[in-house]
């Protein structure tokens, strides 16, 4: 056997080795596990936990609200695009005007604001690129809580482990150094636990603050672009009419 073919052969079991374990428990572990996860939730259950369960549920509800927002159709539909073109091959600039000026997609404000500059061409040009650039953060501010959350997601578990180990350390002293496990566990799960919430809102947080924003950008970036095609095509007329 060649080295590249045995190389993926080894790669290839090398998962299926490393789940078999998961794949063998029984029913019965999975739904201890899952009480016991449970019950030590409700048990170091405070505040810090609270103000991690809500960033939670607003992470949950920024994600599905920019996976149904941030798309092509609505930052650029189509049809508003086609609707321009065919109003510029027409020469119908002030049917042009009206449409870029009533409809609320990216390529429409960005014309609309080169269309009612009244200083030229080059003015007209500038009004586009800042217009461009307020709708772009626009759409980038709409997926900025998932960043904020995503970093306060490890403070909020810190801030939550140390007053864990805080009572911890607080149940050992009232017994003078004698405390036994008992006594220490419910600090120590509390301080565990929070760390183990704080990152389990950190990490879907700053994973999906990543993807959408790389979504963000390749869709604004294509429409700064065809923006950018359509205003350019503007003849001069339309400015000196404008200014006139």
């Amino acid at each position: 056997m060649e080295a590249r073919p045995l190389r993926r052969f080894i790669w290839s079991i090398i998962p299926l080795a490393l789940g078999a374990p998961a794949f063998a428990q029984d029913e019965a572990t999975a739904e201890a596990a899952t009480t016991g996860l449970m019950s030590l939730f409700w048990s170091s259950a405070d505040a810090f936990t609270g103000l991690i369960v809500i960033g939670s549920f607003i992470a949950v509800a920024v994600i599905v609200r920019s996976l149904l927002e941030i798309r092509q159709s609505s930052i650029m539909p189509a049809d508003s695009v086609d609707e321009i073109r065919k109003r510029i091959n027409r020469a119908d600039w002030s049917g042009l005007r009206q449409f870029a000026e009533g409809d609320g997609s990216f390529p429409s404000r960005v014309l609309a604001a080169a269309m009612g500059s009244t200083r030229g061409r080059a003015s007209s040009r500038d009004a586009a690129e800042l217009t461009a650039s307020e709708e772009a953060a626009s759409w980038f501010r709409r997926i900025e809580m998932l960043n904020v959350l995503g970093h306060l997601g490890p403070l909020l578990g810190l801030v939550g482990t140390v007053y864990g180990m805080i009572l911890a350390l607080a149940a050992l002293g009232e017994t003078g150094g004698q405390a036994g496990p008992g006594e220490l566990s419910l600090g120590i799960s509390k301080a565990l636990f929070h760390t183990f919430l704080g990152l389990m809102l950190a990490i879907p947080s700053l994973f999906a603050y990543g993807w959408l924003r790389t979504r963000v950008d390749r869709i604004c970036t294509r429409a700064m672009v065809v923006s950018a095609e359509l205003v350019d095509s503007l003849p001069d007329e339309v400015f000196e009419r404008r200014n006139a």
